[in-house]
């Protein structure tokens, strides 16, 4: 069974930063490729970014690439995500997760709290 902790969210200003980190616990971390993923009200959850297994290929959504970095401490089984010049379409509620199936997370049951991020003047 893995339990995720995510933490680092908060209020941020356009076009400022924010470092989040997944705290995962779990044998099998390390062998792992992992995701972070958002969702705002109403809204479907959005898949963000992910890491592979040794932290050598990271991948992006269309709507961060360039901005948010993804990278993992596979010693302390954590994930984080370094998030830049932050937008207001940024904010929403931000989970960890393994990399998705081919149907999304409809599988997955081990989800955190979320950590919420919030972009305003």
């Amino acid at each position: 069974q893995v339990q995720l902790v995510e933490s680092g969210g908060g209020l941020a200003q356009p076009g400022g930063s924010l470092r989040l980190s997944c705290k995962t616990y779990g044998l099998t971390f390390e062998r792992d490729p992992w995701s972070w993923a958002r969702q705002v009200p109403g809204n479907d959850l959005e898949w963000v970014a992910a890491i592979s297994e040794d932290g050598r290929e990271q991948y992006y959504s269309d709507s961060v690439r360039g901005r948010f970095t993804i990278s993992r401490d596979n010693a302390k089984n954590t994930v984080y995500l370094q998030l830049d010049n932050l937008k207001s379409d940024d904010s929403g509620l931000y989970y960890c997760a393994p990399l998705p199936g081919v149907r999304g997370w409809s599988d997955f049951d081990s989800w955190g709290q979320g950590t919420q991020v919030t972009v305003s003047l």
